[in-house]
This record gives C-alpha cells, sequence and structure tokens, in this order.
C-alpha cells in the first residue's frame, strides 16, 4: 500500500530517465467509489508548478519516483478539472466528517492502492500512524516496534472514500468534507450529532447544503446550547422558515434562547398561524408543563364515530407527530376522555367515541407543574403523552414521551456532574493534604537532622 506522504517530493523522471521536477500533488476525479489519480502535480525547475494527465503520461510509480512513457518533450500540460480534487492541498491536514462512525477528524495522511499502472485512493488515515508517518516513515516503524515489544498494536484508521466527499470546492473557507447525499441518508439525531461538533461557519455552510426539512429536524435533535446559536448565524429568512416547519413546541424552546429582536424578527416573517402557536407556548414559564407542551394534537367531540376520527387522521399533514392518543371534548370544550390508536381502529365505524374512550380518573396536568412533575406523571403511568389543561378542564396542549426523557437524561447528567465534581474536590483536598503533611515531615525531617 501507498501514502501520499511517501510520494510528495518524490522525483518525476521523464523516458529517456532525465529528472524534470518533484511530486508535489496527486489530482482525482470524486466521482468513483474508489476514486482513480486523474493527473500529476509536480514542480519543475525553479519550483514552476505543471500538471499533466496520469493516464496519458505515466508509466508508473515504483516506490522511488514517478516514470513517464514519454520524453519532456512530448508533454502537453492541463489544468485542474471541475470535478477533481487535489489530495495534498483539499484534503490533507483538513477536518472531515466521519459520516460512518459519526464525529469530526483531521485527515494525517491518505492511502493509495495500485491497480495496474493506475492509482486509486481508499481514504483517508486520521490516526496517530499518519501523524508519525508525516514526521518520518522511521519515527511511524520505530513507534510501532516498541509498541510491539510490550505487547501492543499502533493500528490504522482508515475511513473509507465513501465515507466522505468533498462538500464545498472553496475549502480555505469550509475545512469540511462531507457529502450532502451521504448526510441526506441519516437520521436526523446523526446529523446533529456530527454538526455539534463543527465551529459556527462550518455548521452554517453545511446548512446550506440540506433542504428545510432535513435543517430543521436536523436543529431539533440538536442540544440546547446550539439551537439558537445555529439559528442566530442563518439569514432571516432561511431561520424563519426552519423554525416554521417544526413542531410548536420545540420551535418556542428555541426562540426563547434568541435574542428578542431576532426572536421578533423571524414571528414576524413566519406564517401567522405558526407563529401564534409559538407566542402562545411563550406565555408558559420555561421548565413547565406549559412550556414543554406542543399544541399539535388530535381533539374530537364526544359525539363524533369512529369513522369521523379516522377522516381526521388521513387529512392530517405528512409531518404531523406521531399519533398515540386522541383526545375526546365534551360540548363545553373540556377534556371529557382518551383513545388510543389501537382502540379506534379495532372499533366499528358507526361507534360513538363516547362509548369507547377512557374517561374515569383521567391523568392531566397543569400547565404550571414543573417538568421534573410531568415526566414523573409520565414514567410512572407508562403513558406515550399527558394531557395539559387549564383549572376549568379545557385542553392546552400535550407533553410527549420524548420530552419526558429529555428531563430525565438532563436530571442524570446533572447528578452526574455533581457527583463528578464533588469527587474531585475530594481528591484535591486529599492531594493538598498529602503535600501539607509530606512538608511537614521533611520540615521536622530537617530540625531532626
Amino acid at each position: 500500500m501507498l501514502y501520499l506522504s511517501q510520494m510528495l517530493g518524490r522525483p518525476v523522471f521523464d523516458e529517456d530517465g532525465e529528472r524534470i521536477g518533484s511530486i508535489s500533488d496527486l489530482a482525482i476525479q470524486t466521482g468513483e467509489v474508489f476514486p482513480r489519480v486523474t493527473s500529476l502535480a509536480f514542480k519543475g525547475p525553479g519550483n514552476v508548478p505543471f500538471m499533466i494527465s496520469w493516464r496519458k503520461y505515466v508509466d508508473r510509480y515504483d516506490g522511488d519516483a514517478v516514470r513517464l512513457a514519454v520524453p519532456s518533450t512530448g508533454i502537453r500540460f492541463s489544468y485542474l478539472q471541475p470535478q477533481e480534487v487535489l489530495l495534498a492541498r483539499d484534503l490533507m491536514d483538513r477536518q472531515i466528517v466521519d459520516t460512518h462512525g459519526m464525529k469530526v477528524v483531521r485527515v494525517n495522511d491518505l492511502k493509495l492502492s495500485e491497480s495496474g499502472t493506475q492509482l486509486r485512493l481508499l481514504g483517508a488515515e486520521v490516526g496517530i500512524r499518519g501523524i508519525l508517518r508525516g514526521l518520518a516513515p522511521w519515527i511511524e516503524r520505530a513507534a510501532a516496534g516498541c509498541a510491539k515489544l510490550v505487547g501492543k498494536r499502533i493500528d490504522e484508521h482508515i475511513i473509507a472514500w465513501n465515507y466522505m466527499d468533498l462538500l464545498d470546492r472553496d475549502l480555505s473557507k469550509v475545512q469540511l468534507s462531507v457529502t450532502h447525499t451521504r448526510l441526506n441518508e441519516l437520521h436526523p439525531a446523526d446529523v446533529a450529532d456530527i454538526l455539534e461538533q463543527l465551529d459556527p461557519a462550518q455548521r452554517a455552510a453545511v446548512f446550506e447544503h440540506l433542504d428545510d426539512e432535513r435543517a430543521s429536524d436536523a436543529i431539533s435533535e440538536m442540544e440546547d446550547e446550539y439551537q439558537a446559536d445555529t439559528l442566530d448565524d442563518l439569514d432571516d429568512a432561511r431561520a424563519s422558515k426552519l423554525l416554521g416547519s417544526m413542531e410548536p413546541d420545540d420551535a418556542a424552546d428555541i426562540v426563547r434562547d434568541l435574542p428578542y429582536e431576532k426572536a421578533e424578527r423571524l414571528l414576524r416573517l413566519m406564517g401567522m398561524e405558526d407563529a401564534a402557536d409559538i407566542r402562545n407556548l411563550l406565555g408558559y414559564r420555561d421548565e413547565t408543563a406549559g412550556g414543554m407542551m406542543t399544541t399539535q394534537v388530535v381533539a374530537m367531540q364526544a359525539g363524533d364515530t369512529v369513522a369521523d376520527a379516522i377522516e381526521a387522521l388521513r387529512h392530517l399533514p405528512e409531518d404531523f407527530p406521531s399519533i398515540h392518543y386522541l383526545y375526546v371534548n365534551d360540548e363545553y370544550g373540556k377534556l371529557a376522555g382518551v383513545l388510543s390508536v389501537r382502540s379506534l381502529v379495532l372499533a366499528q365505524p358507526e361507534t360513538k367515541l363516547a362509548d369507547i374512550m377512557f374517561s374515569d380518573d383521567l391523568i392531566t396536568v397543569l400547565p404550571d407543574e414543573s417538568e421534573d412533575e410531568v415526566a414523573e406523571s409520565i414514567s410512572k403511568y407508562n403513558l406515550w403523552a399527558i394531557p395539559v389543561v387549564d383549572e376549568r378542564g379545557e385542553m392546552l396542549g400535550i407533553v410527549t414521551f420524548d420530552d419526558a426523557i429529555d428531563v430525565i437524561e438532563d436530571d442524570v447528567e446533572e447528578t452526574k456532574s455533581d457527583n463528578f465534581t464533588r469527587g474531585a474536590l475530594l481528591s484535591i483536598i486529599g492531594i493538598v493534604a498529602l503535600i501539607a503533611y509530606t512538608l511537614v515531615v521533611l520540615h521536622i525531617a530537617g530540625y531532626a537532622g
């Protein structure tokens, strides 16, 4: 196997054995699974850069030098094509996204394979071996040998080319290498994990290549501290459109963290209905049932039939959240019962909802109850969602199971952090005490001496 770091600087000889320069870079065509090297870049006399077709002019690379199949007088120079990428210039030492491992890493070397007279790029070396090899091949060999003596191995860490690709040709601005086609194949939570590892400029560049649906889903999945910052970095029109396509509770959480002026601009730009839903939720305090709830629910009347309910479900928009329960109101608008989708499917079409709904001792929460109390109720009663009602019993919205999980996870993380802090503090106290004890002993020993 070959590595780019081993090839750079090697001599280039023409057919007559005359040295005409040294290798400065290799170009590949990006459209293949394992792309072929298409062009050779080298520096001639006086460090003048040249580029030639690999297929037309290169006879072989023998490990020490590139040998051309023509004399220097028969060479016709070429230029970098739109679909070509220079390996050393565009990939070496760049940050890339490993879309298989869902993390941001740095390219330390590039691994190539010989295929007849052709070279193919296999992938990027992102491990310690690439760093050592870049310093000097003998350092890599020495480190691997020392590790072997103590029963350890320094393995390669190769990310295959099909898990990386160029997002933007202008990598001086965006040090990122990931295909937006590949990103669109990932789950939004995985995209969010990747985006959180990027700096704001890189993150904004990635969003330019995501469609609105994927972008809004990814922002919804990001941790709270990244959501507002990400939207704040986007232009107002795009940010408003993304907010409007999110679930109202997710959008309201983000708007709370935006600067007031920015939040107002975005709300004024979006549709009146979306903005009204978000403003309604902003009226409730954060970390309460009202602040957690979503207003996207399916509510029917007690006199409606199963057929009416199924027809209502059929007309929901495609991006409507998953439905686990239907909620039934009485003639005064108060929550009268709850109906699972399973019960709805098993019932006859002409059956009245009032006859199959659950109405005894409904489990509800008030909008000012804390998020911890809400999460506890959802967990205790094994609910997919819990209704939020006002003092009169009118339904305001629901808090879903996934929101409760987020609260529980946050509590667990806080507990871990507190335990870590206490442990670290105790360790520091112990170290200080040990140092003090040692100084006292040395002081006494000095007097004794």
